[in-house]
């Protein structure tokens, strides 16, 4: 239904400040500088050394901040919230879930559903540190099958990894806040490279069973052995729209052009591969957590005659590091030369892996930015070097249009 703009402010007010059935609030939106700093805002009730707060978790691409607040200083930062332009607000308490949409024209339209959940309980548990989007305490037929989790939803020890790695991975592609962007559905994840396919089954599942958003995916990898065992788990999964090919990534022509991009740890150029099809495909995310770097390695000989580099060919390791850095430069630049928002991040803590950065491209502008290109020609020119994605490329490259 249809409200006055003012109207759904009081709704998730009176949610939010109900203390006995407030349960959480998502706040969504596309970062409008300088109207909307954050790309997603959670509020929800904690409990911190004995006493209830409510704690408001902010968003943006690089970055969580998060704050616990009591009494009226609740509804002065809710308040804050509610004046910003949000594309998307659900609001859910233990009787009901209110979402708020907006029309292109802004005008708010609100559907409450009754919970299905009428025990009224609350989780006031504080985690300060992330907010899992496949959370412990609830059995979960995906992490159950995949043997992260047993049959009361607890993680099992030797996969507590693991699990930090796929609710870490879904956060980041959560927070590109495109997921509820696309135009069309069935949305078609591309996964080249996909091994085990622990993520890209998390992608699927994420999507299709927790966001509700119709979801595809194909799953391409050179290992037999391994595209058989995902075969096998999809069918066990009742996973029907999802399907692995034997392919190496560049011999795949997908029949429906991916809207997502995935090359979690492939090896080499394979990653320069997936960049490639996801370009190729303009597909909307690209998303690449790298593993080995060895052709740009190769390639660096020594630094250039009276650089003060040159003692980081002293040690292996050193140029090792060196060529790993200036590959995923060049190829977020590449990115960012055919029209991708890039950004480098984190993927997991590097405990778990030294291999632990992603590379995350959003499709937002017209390639051929003047900036970047300078950029690129000058880090090429400096290195002497020919980045592998620049000659699966091509002449597309350099004259994108």
């Amino acid at each position: 239904m249809a409200v006055e703009p003012g109207d759904y402010k009081q709704l998730v007010r009176q949610i939010v400040l109900d203390d006995e059935s407030v349960v959480r609030v998502s706040m969504k939106g596309h970062i409008r500088q300088p109207a909307l700093p954050w790309r997603q805002v959670i509020v929800r009730p904690v409990q911190v050394k004995g006493a209830r707060s409510v704690q408001f978790s902010y968003f943006t691409e690089k970055q969580d901040i998060t704050k616990n607040y009591r009494g009226g200083e609740v509804e002065e930062k809710l308040d804050e919230l509610l004046a910003l332009p949000f594309t998307s607000i659900t609001a859910q308490s233990t009787l009901e879930t209110l979402q708020v949409q907006f029309s292109k024209k802004g005008r708010p339209l609100v559907h409450r559903t009754p919970s299905a959940d009428s025990s009224g309980k609350l989780d006031l548990s504080h985690d300060a540190r992330k907010h899992l989007l496949l959370p412990t305490g609830s059995p979960d037929s995906f992490l159950i099958a995949t043997g992260i989790m047993d049959e009361r939803g607890q993680v099992h020890p030797r996969m507590q990894a693991k699990f930090a790695q796929v609710n870490e991975f879904l956060k980041l592609l959560e927070h590109t806040g495109e997921l509820q962007s696309f135009e069309h559905t069935p949305v078609h994840i591309l996964d080249c490279g996909c091994g085990s396919a622990y993520l890209s089954f998390a992608s699927y599942h994420y999507l299709n069973d927790v966001l509700a958003i119709p979801a595809e995916l194909d799953g391409i990898d050179v290992n037999g052995t391994l595209i058989e065992k995902d075969t096998m788990l999809s069918d066990r999964l009742g996973y029907r729209d999802a399907c692995f090919t034997t392919s190496s990534i560049l011999a795949y022509h997908p029949e429906t052009p991916p809207d997502i991009v995935l090359a979690l740890h492939a090896c080499d150029t394979a990653t320069d591969e997936a960049i490639y099809q996801g370009i190729a495909a303009n597909a909307r995310l690209i998303l690449c957590a790298p593993c080995c770097h060895q052709h740009l390695h190769e390639q660096l000989r020594s630094a250039p005659t009276g650089s003060p580099l040159a003692p980081i060919f002293h040690d292996g390791i050193l140029k090792k590091r060196l060529a790993d850095i200036l590959t995923d430069t060049f190829r977020a630049l590449a990115l960012r030369i055919m029209g991708y928002k890039t950004d480098v991040v984190e993927f997991i803590a590097p405990e778990h892996t030294d291999k632990n950065l992603m590379i995350r491209a959003v499709k937002k502008h017209e390639p051929g930015n003047p900036d970047y290109v300078r950029e690129y020609l000058a880090l090429k020119q400096y290195w002497s070097v020919t980045p592998y994605i620049e000659t699966l490329l091509g002449e597309k490259f350099w004259h994108p249009s």
